[in-house]
């Protein structure tokens, strides 16, 4: 029997609704912070929902208002001639300035779907 894909056989994949499920991602499309910004579907890792949260409990910030900062950034930093998959950006959450990537691309479907993400995430 010949396998037709040209990579040959897939020996492990992780799909995006397994990190959804298994809290590696975490989905912020239903956020009305998150549709006020977005058409596509958005999530975060795991990694900067705790900073989100981190700066929550200890320095008084408003999840909507942190994310708010975060899309104007990235979307700031969007190129209009260039094409790109993802966005590199400097924000500020909590007391805490961090680079950030934002990446365009499929999900589990060639839907394009968002993904925020610290580079150590990448």
């Amino acid at each position: 029997m010949q396998d037709n894909n040209p990579f040959g056989e897939v020996v492990y994949s992780y799909s995006r609704r397994q990190a959804l499920e298994d809290g590696v991602l975490v989905d912020l499309s239903d956020l009305p912070i998150s549709k006020q910004h977005w058409k596509i579907q958005i999530a975060t890792t795991a990694a900067v929902w705790n900073l989100i949260e981190d700066a929550i409990a200890n320095d008084g910030k408003d999840r909507d208002g942190i994310l708010n900062d975060l899309y104007c950034l990235a979307k700031a930093k969007i190129p209009t001639k260039t094409q790109t998959d993802r966005i590199y950006f400097r924000g500020t959450v909590g007391k805490a300035t961090q680079n950030f990537i934002l990446h365009c691309g499929p999900g589990d479907s060639p839907v394009p779907c968002l993904t925020l993400m610290l580079p150590s995430d990448d």
